[in-house]
């Protein structure tokens, strides 16, 4: 069945998408149909985001704009935020699902980028390449197989074996190492790979350190002077997850001491909104140490597909009611209905609302030809399909609902 037209122009429809997210983003939305795309560089502090967010619909940000508690009480019209980029913990997310608003992210697509050059980067360490390269361009021929080495026979460590640490996993087996993983849960290992049951253990038996493991209390600094002392001496230290992983001062002192014999730091505790701006850490100049701007999954293809990702779920969400892959209105996918229109209902999970819905609909002889109702510990999301007549008597009974936070007519 076809896609129905939307109850709104979607002329009308404003969409903001800022921190120069792909174009493919922007084609997606005008290929939709909606021409009123804004697309910005940069990020956004809190008092200009609730500027910009002024009548807006649909928001686009990658990692760096915070999506405050009082930006969002303060867009009155905005649906859906969309997080291109792996993590949402840039979106304060008690605030948007009490506001109704449906987040979404790309957990998946720039996998394989960061991947590619966790391997790499484990090339580049044990070679020392960094110190050499820095040598030749000062001039100074360093040729010599002193402290290099090759990865084939070492052992990986991976803390965290979600979807990066797996595919890190099978493409170090392709290069002949073996694998070792740690996670707070069982996980089904590919290929060889075996898990350990502690950090401990994993540091203890692994040439490489690899992490990859999202930002939250039990996270933070996880990567410790008493941890990294653990490490054989010589080995290497990667971190392309979150900056607050690694306690930085821990890991200079393990360097400066010869415990690590290198590391590769993609994230930090704090870092720049803006390309070009002064950037400083305690890690610079450290022998055998490469630092990047966060840019593990930094590729044109991983941009692409991120781009693709995001506005697909936004303009289901948009189009359909759709909120798979949401993080804070509750997952619905729901088939569309032939001679109906759709109605969208937000509201607080207590008891008795769809049982207020229901007889304020019945009370005027609304036939309901579908409903769908998913919640989660704050909200409830109900999807209704109503006779086409009725439908705007139904909208607006809704609206009288107790507890009602979001009513929205779709089509």
């Amino acid at each position: 069945m076809t896609s129905k037209p939307t109850s709104y122009p979607k002329d009308k429809i404003k969409i903001v998408l800022l921190e120069n997210i792909s174009d493919a983003a922007v084609e997606e939305f005008k290929e939709a149909g909606y021409a009123n795309v804004k697309k910005l560089s940069g990020a956004l502090e809190e008092k200009d985001l609730i500027n910009e967010l002024k009548d807006v619909h649909l928001l686009g940000i990658r990692s760096k704009t915070q999506v405050t508690a009082k930006a969002l009480a303060k867009a009155n019209k905005l649906l859906a935020v969309g997080c291109y980029c792996i993590g949402v913990n840039q979106v304060n997310m008690k605030a948007a699902t009490d506001n109704g608003v449906a987040v979404f992210n790309a957990p998946y697509a720039n996998t394989r980028s960061v991947a590619e050059l966790v391997i790499g980067l484990s090339i580049m360490l044990i070679r020392k390449i960094s110190d050499k390269n820095m040598a030749m361009h000062k001039g100074i021929w360093q040729k010599d197989a002193k402290g290099s080495y090759e990865l084939r026979g070492k052992t990986l460590g991976i803390i965290g074996y979600g979807n990066i640490g797996s595919q890190v996993s099978v493409l170090a087996e392709m290069m002949g190492m073996q694998v070792l993983y740690y996670d707070v849960e069982p996980k089904l290992p590919h290929g060889n790979a075996k898990q350990v049951r502690t950090l401990k253990e994993l540091m203890k038996r692994s040439n490489i350190v690899t992490v990859h493991v999202p930002s939250e209390a039990s996270t933070k600094e996880m990567i410790n002077e008493t941890l990294l002392s653990y490490l054989r001496k010589g080995s290497l230290l990667i971190n392309y997850s979150r900056g607050d992983v690694v306690d930085l001062n821990a890991l200079k002192r393990s360097i400066e001491s010869g415990q690590l014999a290198g590391a590769a730091i993609d994230v930090f505790p704090e870092e720049p909104e803006k390309n070009g701006a002064k950037f400083h850490t305690i890690l610079q100049n450290l022998p055998n140490v490469i630092l990047t701007p966060h840019i593990g999954g930094s590729t044109e293809e991983a941009q692409l597909n991120i781009g693709l990702d995001v506005t697909s779920k936004m303009l289901n969400y948009l189009e359909k009611g759709v909120s798979t892959g949401s993080h804070s209105v509750p997952a619905l996918n729901l088939p569309m209905q032939a001679k109906t229109h759709r109605l969208l209902h937000i509201h607080k999970n207590v008891p008795g609302v769809l049982g207020e819905i229901n007889s304020k609909l019945s009370s005027h002889n609304i036939n309901i030809l579908g409903q769908y109702l998913k919640t989660n510990d704050e909200i409830g999301y109900v999807v209704l399909d109503v006779d086409t007549n009725l439908s705007k008597e139904a909208f607006k009974l809704l609206k009288e609902v107790k507890s009602t936070i979001k009513v929205r007519m779709l089509y």
